[in-house]
């Protein structure tokens, strides 16, 4: 009896306990629909995190793992209905938990008193910045805001940022993170560092046969972000320590290159994820633990510990000898820029302790206004946008999406507002815009209004003065929509107030700044996107150009040298030794700007520099390049520019503006064909004529003379006014003009000199002087100007070539030689031909004037029709020719 009431008791108490455990364990406000853990997707500030409700059942959520860059005291845990701007906005904060510290790794309990939101995000009110945000799988019936309205909420999905593992490579910059799927024989890698856009990240596996581990055989994926910010993963095998060398069928490639440069290579890094943040580059892909290459790829152990190797550094963008991305010699110490390291990937490791932090954090593009250049302001979608969430469309200025503006104290700021009428553009000291007087009474609008806004074709000009008042720190923003601008630096004075005058080159990525003075030029150039060297040529190319490049060096000095450049390999580019002055060069978060001064006209003689001159009255010809790495020293193929501009620009030094150089080779090649068909054809085709057909009955040859002459003298002509209108001037500066000029007045005189000749003198008389001095000037001049003539075709080929480096004008060139040779060969069988004709007729003789026996001077040179004009002409024998040679 007693052992069943002590066996009653204890079930009692046993059933006592449960109920108070099980009361205890359910949350009135608990709206979940099973437990669960969910990843926040990271937006800003390195964001990451795990959520899942309290282990107790207490009306908490607890978030593990948790990192964070430090936010601004205004961000809190946010509940909201979704994660548009709108329903960000009419949230509420979840937790007065305070965000303006760095967490790390950190473990935090977030007690709540109502439904779990379908929403959980980080929220900043007071700039309306979604930090990051986790949809929370609540019960759509449950599931309310503030109004009572139930809102569904989907389930949590896989986050790429997230993984089951991290092991730091290079200590606060560089780490490596994975998740191992044994059973689909894949692993997925997470490759995360504090680096510029501009550089690449590499990890792979050493080679398992080496005795020591070392990059040489090692099968590595190299990742990184494009010119254009999108991510990619790819596959390289390792041969050497040097950039890749695409082989040849004497040597085989060599160095870095991408496993799909091999004959039986492919890449087999899948890309899954990319992005840029907070100054911080990550990519996640996907390999297959084997591959199933066994030349190029390691096969990976699930189990076993490996050796891995990894580096970083710059990455060299495709050109036109190599379209792949190459990765450039990390440069560093051990351990700090390349290493090496053990992994087992089935071993749980999470060694890494809180966010990477970047020195710089700003990683949107940057533009610099100065007071001559109007900035472009359109609208597009939004495609990186830096501040989330944002609208579908943003502001564009320059065709940049949302760029960092950055204004001087007393330079004007010229907008050309041209993004549509829906978008009216303001500055403001609201970092959210959208006519923010409603609800920012503080708002200040230093410039713009309703009618700022306009289209392409009736742009609107809004012009602002930042003053000494202006803050530091203001936006441009639309007055209908909020958030679809970004900030304006307000900065003291720059190269905008220390040079006269400025102009954007071509394609709008360089800006130009100059000051002119008595004998020397000042100037100053600055890219408008990050490289590492920028390049300015005077010329219509990079070829044949007078270049000045400025770079900063690994010691981090920054140079300026000028160069030579006559080819478009490495051996074509010659330093040059001008006088430089006030040199300086520097970089701003990859942007470069140098400046320097130089005489107008070089005090040298004997070399190359000396030719290079600037007259301020003139237009100077400009070009631009920009590429990774420049080296003061020997220079290589590697050094070749990634980006260049697409035509020069015409700078007008004296005006201070400048004006896109037109492709004039379709109207040099009209002109160059009509100059041909007059002293290639017609002209020559008009002396053999008078010269070899004589000896047709009537005056046949003598039309065929006059009208081919005629005809080549009004085509010349006609070829110099339609080369002179479309250049806009006739300029006596170069060669071929030169020749052009004097050919032209040549041909002028034989009309004139034809109309003024002096009669024949009977039968049996003597020449008069005047008629002999006819007959000399009129020969000697008709055979300069062929003469003449035929230097300035060959002098305008070369003027084409060294303008336009074009490729056929080479071939232009022995084709017309072919021409003139063929025409002298032909002359010369005539003469032959008529020499021995002339020789066997024992009846011409009298009068022979300059080779010539058989011109009827009875007939009127410029009256064919008046074949009597001349009443002494006689029927004898004894006939004189009237050489008209070929005249320009």
């Amino acid at each position: 009896m007693a052992a069943a009431a002590l066996r009653l008791a204890v079930l009692a108490v046993a059933i006592g306990a449960l109920v108070a455990s099980s009361s205890a364990a359910v949350c009135p406000h608990a709206n979940h629909t099973a437990p669960f853990a969910a990843d926040f997707t990271m937006l800003q500030h390195q964001l990451r995190g795990t959520v899942r409700l309290a282990d107790d059942g207490s009306c908490a959520l607890r978030l593990t793992r948790f990192d964070l860059l430090a936010a601004s005291p205004s961000a809190r845990f946010w509940a909201a209905r979704g994660d548009s701007l709108a329903d960000l906005a009419a949230g509420r904060a979840f937790s007065p938990h305070p965000l303006n510290s760095t967490f790390r790794n950190a473990t935090l309990l977030l007690p709540f008193s109502a439904p779990l939101p379908p929403l959980l995000a980080l929220f900043d009110p007071d700039t309306s910045s979604d930090l990051g945000h986790v949809f929370l799988p609540v019960s759509a019936s449950n599931a309310t805001d503030d109004s009572g309205v139930a809102s569904p909420s989907p389930s949590p999905e896989p986050v790429p940022t997230m993984f089951d593992n991290c092991l730091p490579l290079a200590e606060n910059k560089y780490r490596l993170r994975w998740t191992l799927n044994a059973s689909a024989g894949t692993v997925e890698i997470g490759l995360e560092a504090a680096v510029g856009s501009e550089y690449y990240m590499a990890f792979g596996w050493a080679d398992p046969k080496a005795n020591s581990p070392a990059m040489i055989h090692s099968d590595v994926a190299v990742a990184g972000f494009t010119e254009e910010g999108m991510p990619f993963a790819e596959d390289y095998y390792i041969t050497d320590y040097s950039e890749c060398t695409l082989g040849t069928d004497e040597s085989p490639v060599s160095g870095v290159c991408p496993d799909k440069v091999y004959d039986e290579g492919k890449n087999d890094s899948l890309l899954v994820y990319g992005h840029r943040r907070d100054g911080v580059s990550f990519v996640r892909y996907q390999r297959k633990l084997d591959t199933g290459d066994t030349k190029y790829d390691v096969l990976v152990s699930a189990t076993e510990e490996m050796a891995v190797v990894w580096a970083i550094g710059k990455l060299r963008p495709p050109d036109t000898l190599r379209p792949h991305y190459l990765p450039q010699n990390h440069g560093g110490p051990r351990d700090t820029t390349y290493g090496f390291a053990r992994v087992n990937l089935s071993e749980t490791v999470d060694s890494c302790n809180g966010p990477l932090d970047a020195d710089n954090k700003e990683d949107q593009e940057r533009i610099i206004a100065d007071a001559k250049t109007p900035l472009v302001v359109t609208s597009a979608p939004a495609v990186r946008y830096p501040n989330p969430p944002n609208p579908d469309k943003v502001i564009y200025i320059n065709k940049k999406e949302a760029p960092l503006l950055k204004v001087e104290r007393g330079v004007p700021v010229k907008f050309s507002v041209q993004a549509g009428h829906d978008v009216a553009l303001y500055i403001t000291s609201d970092p959210i815009g959208g006519n923010a007087t409603l609800r920012n009474k503080t708002e200040v609008i230093y410039a713009g209004s309703r009618d700022a806004h306009g289209v392409p074709a009736t742009p609107t000009e809004l012009l602002w003065l930042p003053d000494r008042n202006t803050p530091d720190l203001v936006y441009y923003q639309s007055l209908y929509e909020p958030k679809m601008g970004w900030k304006v630096q307000v900065v003291d004075g720059g190269l905008s107030d220390m040079y006269n005058s400025s102009v954007l080159l071509d394609d709008q990525q360089v800006t130009l700044f100059w000051t002119l003075s008595h004998d020397s030029i000042s100037i100053a150039a600055r890219g408008e996107k990050k490289s590492g060297y920028l390049a300015v040529g005077f010329g219509s190319g990079m070829l044949n150009s007078y270049a000045y490049v400025g770079w900063v060096g690994n010691d981090g000095v920054g140079r300026v040298k000028s160069y030579w450049i006559d080819g478009k390999s490495a051996a074509g580019i010659h330093p040059t030794s001008e006088n430089l002055t006030y040199v300086r060069c520097r970089s701003e978060n990859g942007i470069i700007t140098f400046e320097f001064t130089r005489p107008l006209r070089p005090s040298c003689s004997g070399r190359v520099e000396c030719k290079n001159i600037i007259d301020p009255t003139t237009p100077l010809k400009v070009v631009w390049a920009m590429g990774a790495s420049w080296s003061g020293n020997s220079l290589t193929d590697s050094n070749m520019h990634s980006i260049t501009s697409s035509r020069p620009i015409r700078v007008l030094l004296l005006r201070g503006s400048a004006e896109a150089e037109q492709d004039l080779r379709p109207v040099l090649a009209v002109h160059g064909f009509m100059m041909f068909v007059a002293w290639g054809i017609l002209l020559p085709g008009g002396i053999l004529a008078a010269r070899y057909l004589k000896n047709l009955k009537g005056d046949g040859w003598y039309q065929i003379h006059v009208y081919l002459q005629y005809s080549g003298i009004a085509i010349m002509f006609l070829g110099v006014l339609f080369a002179a209108a479309e250049l806009r001037g006739f300029y006596v500066s170069s060669v071929h003009v030169k020749f052009g000029v004097t050919a032209l007045l040549l041909a002028g005189l034989q009309p004139l000199n034809a109309y003024f000749r002096p009669k024949r003198p009977a039968n049996g008389e003597a020449s008069s002087w005047n008629r002999v001095l006819w007959e000399y000037l009129h020969v000697i001049t008709g055979r300069s100007a062929i003469i003449v003539g035929i230097v300035a075709l060959f002098t305008g080929m070369k003027h084409l070539g060294h303008r336009y480096d074009s490729e056929n004008v080479e071939e232009l060139t022995w084709a017309l030689m072919l021409w003139v040779l063929s025409a002298i060969v032909i002359t010369l069988y005539l003469e032959y031909k008529e020499v021995k004709r002339r020789s066997g007729d024992t009846s011409s003789r009298g009068h022979w004037v300059l080779g010539n026996t058989e011109e009827d001077d009875s007939v009127d040179l410029l009256h064919p029709d008046s074949t009597d004009r001349n009443s002494e002409s006689s029927p004898s024998g004894v006939m004189e020719v009237q050489l008209e040679p070929l005249a320009r």
